[in-house]
């Protein structure tokens, strides 16, 4: 079970706050206005925490410094990128997503390595594919046998500078593309994975845990 926080109590946090709380995961959502809380199921087991969601006493009530995710999903563009940046570079929340109005401005945060949702292009499941690790697995693609998929795989920060190849190496996947700063492009031999990276990958859906396993931790040294 991993601990979430949601910034905003809309249609879309309430969706999300739900559906974290029916995986068993604990969620705290933040709202300005107590009133919007009402739009929570009433048997909402989570925190509910009244205050700005940027606000950093805000943020630690809703449990932030042991929170696995971060998504904020209020109605304000700036509101929202205030508070991913606060959850990333403040107190290191390892997945953050933003929803953005503003297609153009996301596009820009997107290369700034902060990740966005434009509202366009909107809905609670592209959140979740970000923040819940099980319901990425759904893939961007599936053979017709449905036994091959292709999907966004999380890494560890130990993959940062590792070759492409080297994922490939420890983990029975082949990389399809990566997404960088807002575009997708076909790894050469020598690319090597960044921060902010997106890294897309087609692999056996019977190994998904063990992929999983293998890229969630720190890449094995040769000779250790």
């Amino acid at each position: 079970m991993a601990h979430y926080v949601i910034m905003g109590c809309g249609r879309v946090g309430v969706t999300l706050a739900h559906t974290l709380e029916d995986s068993g995961h604990s969620v705290a959502i933040i709202d300005q206005d107590d009133r919007a809380f009402r739009r929570l199921r009433r048997t909402f087991g989570g925190r509910k925490v009244t205050g700005i969601g940027f606000d950093r006493d805000t943020m630690r009530q809703a449990g932030i410094e042991e929170a696995y995710a971060f998504a904020a999903v209020s109605s304000g563009d700036n509101s929202n990128i205030l508070a991913t940046r606060v959850a990333r570079e403040t107190f290191h929340v390892p997945h953050v997503v933003a929803r953005i109005y503003d297609p153009g401005r996301a596009e820009i945060y997107q290369r700034l390595g902060i990740p966005t949702v434009a509202a366009v292009r909107w809905s609670a499941d592209q959140v979740l594919r970000r923040i819940l690790p099980e319901a990425g697995i759904a893939g961007d693609f599936r053979d017709a046998s449905g036994r091959l998929v292709l999907t966004e795989v999380d890494l560890d920060a130990g993959w940062l500078g590792e070759p492409i190849t080297s994922i490939e190496k420890a983990a029975p996947v082949r990389v399809a593309y990566l997404t960088r700063f807002g575009e997708g492009i076909v790894p050469a031999p020598s690319t090597s994975y960044q921060e902010g990276d997106t890294v897309h990958v087609m692999m056996r859906l019977e190994d998904s845990s063990e992929v999983s396993r293998i890229l969630t931790a720190p890449p094995v040294k040769e000779g250790l």
